[in-house]
């Protein structure tokens, strides 16, 4: 049997130092330690292809891709050399580079519905930039966003809608409205609401779900209908759902959209695209409206993101990327299926979301959704060398990944089972994960009080190995 990963220590160390000196000890809440297990890889020390490998020497398949950035793999060869070319000419001056032509032409070529594109460093500055547009483009205030959809932004305009809304005065919370994804008449309601009011809706294209009857078009048109730019954003869905977008998939053409993350296989690029009648107004050639400050950055056009964005999207046209990750995400859909089926468990465990986004939901013995069971799994998983906050596979994830990842699996999954018919806190070491967006904090275990459960988490892993090796798992 393959002994079980325990050692942490370099990690919860380092972890003592972040909380100090980082507020929250990450730079994205969704790295923070509140989103994992006490026993986990506090820091990543480098990543290659599918596997990463922490600050004590730990491997392990990866399967968070640095929250979906990473679509082809670590340390991507051919994306490093493009990036280590372009290094040397320098990284940033005073005017732009001509590979910022380069990168926009073959970007707009790919993205066929759009006819401008202006990029930057992250998925927030587009949307919001998006948003900037829209309502300069109406002369409207007020915004429609999908409450299905999880993120869209660090700005007000969004974390305004959220739980985790200090700071942000009340007029702007109110100028955001909700609706629901793949209902139609929510969004009508809205347009009912606030008659000539409403700037733009804005949605990914899918979480997972399809569009049902139309809705992407009919919300569209009911967008146009009522004066409203319609903007989709692909930060996820782009250049994971197809080559040319999720809007290519879907067949819709938004007015904006905003891409990112894998885009650049984790260097930092991300781009809102759009009409040109909408763009330009961000631009230095039209006269009839005022200027849109729609986008500048110091660091938007760093030419080494540039080059990674130029290589990832010809990968992406030569090679079977798309294909490979849906084949992949596929097979880890059935066999994990399979598996929770073989423990009588998929009432509390399932797998769900397109084959190269998956995502699980952990439902405890009340059938009730639970952050505690979540943990376990995530526990136990990365015991047996699998980092999986989600199943997001990437093109170097290949068939002995699928095979080691469905094994561990099958022993995280027996744990679960187990902990359902005996209390999940009997086999959870430490405080249960939380959400990102909560008013208040409710973690249990300060960075402080890590080391001192170390020898007891110890004894406990080395309980759960002879038990499970017993069990054959």
């Amino acid at each position: 049997m393959t002994r079980l990963i325990s050692n942490f220590e370099n990690s919860n160390e380092l972890r003592q130092r972040a909380r100090r000196l980082i507020p929250g000890g990450a730079h994205t809440y969704a790295k923070g330690d509140d989103q994992y297990p006490v026993l986990s890889p506090g820091f990543i020390a480098r990543g290659h292809g599918a596997y990463v490998f922490d600050v004590d020497g730990n491997k392990y398949i990866e399967f968070g891709m640095g929250n979906r950035a990473v679509s082809l793999g670590h340390a991507y060869p051919t994306v490093l050399r493009a990036v280590e070319r372009e290094l040397k000419n320098g990284a940033n001056f005073t005017r732009p580079a001509v590979i910022e032509l380069d990168c926009a032409s073959i970007f707009l070529e790919t993205i066929q519905g759009a006819e401008m594109v202006k990029f930057c460093k992250d998925g927030s500055h587009a949307t919001s930039g998006a948003i900037r547009l829209a309502r300069a483009v109406t002369g409207r205030d007020l915004v429609a966003r999908c409450a299905d959809h999880p993120f869209f932004s660090t700005d007000d305009w969004f974390i305004g809608t959220t739980p985790m809304n200090a700071g942000i005065p009340k007029a702007v919370r109110d100028m955001t409205l909700s609706f629901r994804y793949n209902e139609i008449d929510s969004a009508k309601a809205l347009f009912e609401q606030h008659p000539g009011k409403i700037a733009a809706v804005i949605l990914e294209p899918s979480k997972g779900e399809a569009p049902k009857d139309n809705f992407l078009h009919r919300l569209r048109d009911l967008c146009h209908a009522n004066g409203a730019l319609f903007i989709l954003d692909e930060m996820i869905t782009g250049f994971r759902w197809h080559l040319n977008g999720a809007q290519a998939l879907y067949d819709i053409q938004p007015d904006l959209s905003c891409f990112g993350k894998a885009m650049g296989n984790g260097f930092a690029i991300s781009a809102l695209a759009g009409k040109r009648q909408f763009m330009e107004l961000g631009g230095i050639d039209q006269r009839e409206k005022p200027r849109v400050f729609l986008l500048s950055t110091t660091h938007g056009a760093e030419t080494h993101a540039m080059a990674a964005a130029i290589a990832t999207i010809k990968i992406y046209r030569e090679e079977p990327v798309i294909q490979h990750l849906f084949e992949k995400g596929e097979a880890l859909r059935k066999g994990i299926s399979q598996i929770a089926a073989s423990h009588g468990i998929s009432n509390h465990f399932s797998v769900s979301g397109l084959a190269s986004n998956l995502v699980y939901a952990t439902i405890d013995e009340d059938g009730r959704p639970s952050q505690a069971f979540r943990t376990l799994f995530l526990q136990e998983m990365i015991k047996r060398g699998v980092l999986a906050p989600s199943f997001v596979v990437s093109y170097t994830h290949g068939d002995p990944e699928i095979e080691k990842t469905l094994d561990a699996v099958d022993g995280a999954l027996c744990v679960y089972r187990k902990a359902l018919e005996n209390g999940v806190s009997s086999y959870l070491v430490g405080r249960p994960s939380d959400v990102v967006f909560r008013a208040t904090n409710r973690m249990t275990t300060q960075p402080d009080a890590v080391p001192a459960l170390v020898p007891e988490l110890n004894r406990r892993v080395k309980r759960r190995e002879t038990s499970l090796a017993t069990a054959g798992r």
